[in-house]
């Protein structure tokens, strides 16, 4: 479902902007006085309506790229999805940004953040908007409003399918706040409008809502039906049960280590396996422009839309593959590998993820995009088995170390996106891959199942990976270990890694390592307080009943 700009018009306009300030203490800079009605009585209402909610993990205004409806935040700081991946991958072993005195942005990768950096409160911020925009449409579909202005029964019925699809997006929205802060400012569309002081859910209830909610709410939703191009990009079950899953196998984590929920992880697993999701034959058009058409959507579980020309941003996948480009324009890789232009030499890959490529097996892996900084354009490209394994980079040194070639502004045949500055490559939040590595996890932790079936899902991915068998694994050789490396193969840079680390054991403390981990280039141990992102305390401010996380 290609979610343009002029739905965003509809939604994000109606007097939404001021009750969400209501809400959740978010300022806001827009300040329409459209109401309602104005929208819900036009033709397709509902429709451009539940658009907008959808559009909130997308765009960041109602102009053009660059504004914000987030007061004080920028329009990239306050992407939904870059965001994400500040929080996620940027924090990890994954990935480096060049440059450091972009504000927020040492904190984080240096994991060393506190309750005024800007990048939390982005994320924050972006989060619970999308609560509130979700609350409004609830408030404004229930059967007394349908009543009121006189709905016909066939828009009634796909209002029933859209009330469950905000409610799975909400859902969604407060498992990343679980995830990343375990607490979250608690309104539904049973609060006043304007009600100033929400308070706050956290822990076991914040992670029982959620659940209960996606529970509820599936026989509302569509089947999956990945061929259906109509459906791409809806909250289907298949995302409501993904997001399940995603709770279940980080359990543990989330209320403790007597609360694992591996046995039902794995089975939502099994439901969603066997729904009618495929893998993709070529690993790389998962992230190509054209993911939407090429083969990629039968994978993509859940994607977060773009269009070069309607559905335009400074985050997504848009600034990891400008990031992804060589700023020296004689080196790969180069703009016209990745269709795009304007900022370069913005990423650069940290030792230890390009370390699990570092067997040459991996050299035919098609999942191991890694280009060395320094390969020219011209005459050819170095070959991979002649490649060094990077050190850890120098952030002094911009012109070491490795830069990663996964996402594509190009189609799947080689033809650009329709700008170059704004991508057509959806971000693949969820994909059936995924599903396959938490099955196997969730069986090696007691979770039920069997070792022939998970080391076959394994293999399936590497089957794909190396284009045959010679990548395959015995059932012997699967271990938690494997999963984690695996994971890394198959999902950098894709906003997993940190919550990976986490599960493991191996995100603070010093059991593991990676470079500029706390600081140092070699890296170093950090705080338990670290697992976890403080509650900004702008947003305490504006809120009292919002509690904060340990040393914060």
């Amino acid at each position: 479902m290609k979610i343009y700009k002029s739905f965003l018009y509809a939604f994000l306009l109606v007097g939404i902007l001021s009750s969400c300030e209501g809400d959740l203490d978010i300022e806001l800079e827009d300040d329409d006085d459209l109401l309602a009605e104005d929208v819900f009585n036009q033709p397709g209402g509902y429709d451009r309506a539940i658009a907008g909610v959808y559009a909130n993990f997308s765009v960041v205004g109602l102009d053009d790229p660059g504004t914000s409806n987030l007061a004080g935040i920028d329009a990239g700081t306050g992407n939904y999805i870059r965001g994400l991946f500040n929080l996620q991958s940027l924090s990890s072993d994954e990935v480096i940004w060049n440059f450091e005195n972009d504000q927020g942005i040492r904190q984080i990768q240096r994991n060393s953040w506190d309750a005024n950096n800007v990048i939390v409160l982005g994320f924050w911020a972006r989060a619970t908007f999308e609560i509130s925009l979700a609350n409004e449409f609830l408030r404004q579909t229930t059967n007394e409003k349908l009543d009121q202005r006189g709905v016909d029964a066939p828009t009634r019925e796909k209002v029933i399918t859209y009330r469950a699809e905000a409610r799975v997006l909400r859902a969604l929205a407060n498992y990343h706040l679980l995830d990343l802060f375990r607490r979250a400012p608690f309104a539904t569309e049973n609060d006043l409008v304007g009600f100033t002081r929400v308070p706050e859910i956290s822990g076991q209830d914040l992670f029982n809502y959620i659940e209960t909610e996606l529970l509820e709410v599936e026989a509302d939703l569509l089947d999956v039906n990945p061929g259906n191009a109509e459906q791409y990009g809806r909250a289907t079950k298949g995302v409501a049960k993904m997001i399940l899953a995603k709770l279940y196998l980080n359990a543990e984590i989330y209320l403790g280590a007597e609360n694992g929920r591996f046995a039902d992880c794995l089975r939502v697993c099994d439901e969603i396996i066997n729904s009618g999701y495929s893998l993709t034959p070529n690993y790389l058009n998962n992230f190509n422009a054209d993911n939407n058409t090429n083969g990629a959507q039968n994978e993509i579980i859940f994607p977060v839309i773009a269009d070069g020309v309607a559905v335009r941003n400074f985050g997504g996948a848009s600034i990891i593959m400008q990031g992804q480009q060589n700023g020296n324009g004689d080196f790969k890789p180069a703009p016209a590998d990745f269709g795009v232009i304007g900022f370069g030499n913005l990423f650069r890959v940290r030792q230890e993820l390009s370390l699990t490529f570092e067997d040459p097996l991996f050299n035919n892996d098609e999942r191991n995009t890694l280009v060395k900084f320094d390969v020219p354009i011209d005459p050819s490209p170095t070959p991979p088995e002649a490649r060094d394994i990077a050190v850890g980079p120098d952030l002094l040194d911009t012109s070491s170390g490795y830069l990663m070639a996964k996402y594509s502004n190009l189609t799947s045949t080689g033809e650009p996106g329709q700008d170059q500055t704004f991508v057509d490559t959806d971000f693949p939040l969820f994909r059936l891959a995924d599903v396959y590595l938490m099955y196997a996890e969730a069986h090696l932790e007691g979770g039920g199942g069997d070792i022939t079936t998970a080391t076959r899902y394994i293999n399936l991915l590497r089957e794909r990976a190396f284009g045959d068998t010679s990548g395959n694994i015995t059932e012997g050789e699967l271990t938690l270990d494997f999963i984690l490396d695996e994971r890394a193969r198959e999902l950098h840079w894709e906003a997993h890694r940190r919550q990976d680390l986490v599960r493991y054991g191996l995100y603070t403390g010093g059991a593991y390592i990676w470079s500029f981990k706390g600081g140092p280039q070699n890296g170093t141990a950090i705080a338990e307080k670290f697992k976890l992102f403080p509650v900004p305390a702008s947003s305490r401010s504006a809120n009292p009943n919002l509690g904060q996380n340990d040393g914060f």
